[in-house]
């Protein structure tokens, strides 16, 4: 088998970005920031996007799901989009467990094989190598038994919302915070404090930065 040796420096040129928050905070509008996005959605709240003909592909079965990836890594239509914004990989899951749970006798292993189906869809779509991806979840807050709260990506069954961000490089939470005049500002935390979970692979980033994916990608260093 002949050896090909590759460059770290030519690995950016498409990002993966996950993003979470709280229902409201503007995870679908960032979709508008990004290079010619193409969405595939599974929530059907694309309101906030109305005013930006942005292209969508209803996505209610995990069949549409797969169709989708192969559309997007095999046809030359989906070449015309630099983008492809999963929204949102939380209901994705539900909509795998609810077709799980109609055929399995025990409710662990409809858990374990959502699990598995979702773990191997979120592979395939971060190893598309001619798409920047940007995918959306839900928010999760929990405490624990000293009281003390924690903000994480939020997925149907534990195992699987602590593997999640694992898969991607970026992984970055959208909040609405009040400034000192109580106006509310939005902005992606790309660094852990001890509550949130962040993290930001590239190193490029700083601990907030705008609510702006066109920018973080710049910033990193993907291809426009």
């Amino acid at each position: 088998m002949a050896i090909s040796i590759k460059r770290t420096s030519r690995a950016a040129g498409a990002v993966k970005v996950l993003v979470y928050g709280a229902a409201g905070a503007g995870k679908t509008s960032l979709i508008r920031t990004l290079p010619s996005p193409i969405v595939l959605s599974a929530e059907g709240g694309l309101l906030s996007l109305a005013d930006d003909e942005v292209p969508y592909i209803t996505i209610s079965t995990i069949a549409e799901l797969h169709e989708a990836y192969s559309w997007l890594v095999g046809s030359d239509e989906a070449r015309g989009f630099a983008s492809v914004a999963i929204d949102s990989l939380s209901e994705i899951a539900e909509v795998i467990l609810t077709t799980e749970k109609r055929t399995a006798k025990d409710p662990r292993q409809a858990y374990g094989a959502m699990q598995d189906q979702l773990a191997e869809l979120v592979r395939a779509f971060r190893d598309v190598p001619t798409h920047h991806v940007y995918v959306t979840a839900k928010l999760d807050k929990t405490t624990d038994e000293l009281g003390k709260i924690t903000y994480a990506p939020g997925m149907p069954g534990n195992k699987t919302g602590q593997a999640l961000p694992y898969f991607f490089d970026e992984v970055l939470a959208l909040r609405v915070e009040r400034d000192a005049e109580g106006n509310a500002v939005r902005g992606l935390q790309c660094a852990p404090d001890g509550a949130w979970l962040a993290k930001d692979r590239s190193g490029k980033l700083e601990q907030w930065e705008s609510p702006d994916l066109g920018a973080v990608i710049r910033k990193i260093g993907g291809a426009q």
